[in-house]
């Protein structure tokens, strides 16, 4: 399976993972609001401080982004691009995104695709201080309790990253058993979550929010990504019995690479290993 030297040492515990409860809803954010403000809200409202949440189409306008590049420097394996800031509205095709703290504040890690306003088709890591909801559109969300993603230095990427850590209850209304997880690099994305459901007799779950990268990719029906840094949205993603009875996880994707290539599609078990980071909510349906 490919792999990328990463700039520090592999921690042992390859999931970072803190088990919470938590409670799908849909809210509509609100125009004339950054992003990461309209987002904060809507958790807000239904009692979470955060947790994870995926869109279809949107409008952002101011919008600014960065995409996957090459490191220039060594200190990281891959690097971002400088900062893009397409003229007039954004329109969004799909994404996936993460709502957490950094340094103390609300922050969110966000990936998707979109069309700007000159028909240009593109996608990225969408930045939440320079991004406005420009018209109302609505989106799926999954907040959690007791757990919370919370961006801390890793000195195996040589990134300040989003991982869960444990938080007090703050009393919302919740429906469900849920794991909040951060998949480490080098580790096929699909069999990480197979080994985890294993080892905590997880026999099927939903996957809500998803935002990551993975070493390239390969998908179900025959497409390959072969440049290997890329920024991913999980765009639907279950865990079930296969035909041997053991979780199986079905992980549709979206995603852009350094050069520009968009791809989608489902990715092949045991051929997608991950780049940096993997966020995502595991919703156990037992």
């Amino acid at each position: 399976m490919r792999s990328i030297k990463q700039p520090g040492p592999p921690v042992a515990q390859r999931i970072q993972w803190v088990e919470a409860r938590g409670r799908g809803f849909s809210f509509t954010l609100q125009a004339g609001l950054p992003l990461l403000e309209a987002a904060r809200r809507g958790f807000a409202a239904e009692g979470f401080a955060g947790g994870v949440l995926n869109f279809g189409r949107g409008a952002l306008e101011p919008f600014a982004y960065v995409m996957p590049a090459l490191s220039k420097t060594g200190e990281n394996a891959a690097f971002y691009s400088e900062t893009y800031r397409p003229e007039g509205v954004t329109r969004t095709k799909l994404g996936s995104m993460t709502l957490g703290v950094r340094d103390g504040a609300p922050f969110f890690h966000c990936h998707g695709l979109w069309t700007e306003a000159d028909g240009k088709a593109g996608g990225g890591h969408m930045l939440p201080d320079e991004t406005v909801v420009a018209e109302p559109f609505e989106v799926e969300a999954f907040g959690i309790d007791g757990a919370m993603f919370t961006a801390e230095p890793d000195p195996e990427t040589n990134f300040k990253l989003f991982g869960p850590v444990a938080v007090a209850s703050t009393g919302a209304r919740t429906t469900s058993r849920s794991f909040a997880l951060r998949l480490r690099p080098n580790q096929d994305f699909a069999g990480g979550l197979e080994d985890f459901c294993r080892a905590h007799g997880i026999a099927r779950a939903k996957i809500h929010g998803g935002v990551g990268s993975t070493i390239g990719a390969r998908f179900t029906h025959g497409g390959i990504t072969e440049p290997f840094a890329t920024e991913l949205a999980i765009t639907a993603g279950t865990i079930a019995p296969g035909s041997a009875g053991a979780p199986e996880a079905v992980l549709d994707v979206a995603l852009i690479d350094y050069t520009g290539g968009i791809a989608e599609g489902r990715l092949v078990r045991g051929d997608n290993p991950v780049l940096m980071t993997m966020e995502l909510v595991l919703e156990v349906q037992d």
